[in-house]
């Protein structure tokens, strides 16, 4: 069974994990209501998605 030599520096752990990391979200505000949501995502309060009314507004 194959056993490391030494321990894995804290420094070189941390360069072999440098791509691991959370992605910022793309929120934008809504032209319309001027609510935050995700782009591509239809606005719940409005019920709206891409200028068409998708949904019955939330109430």
């Amino acid at each position: 069974m194959a056993v490391p030599k030494r321990k894995t520096t804290k420094s070189r752990a941390g360069k072999r994990r440098s791509h691991i990391k959370f992605s910022t979200k793309n929120v934008i505000e809504d032209k319309k209501s001027g609510e935050y949501r995700l782009s591509h995502h239809l606005d719940l309060k409005t019920g709206f998605y891409k200028g068409r009314q998708v949904l019955d507004p939330k109430e």
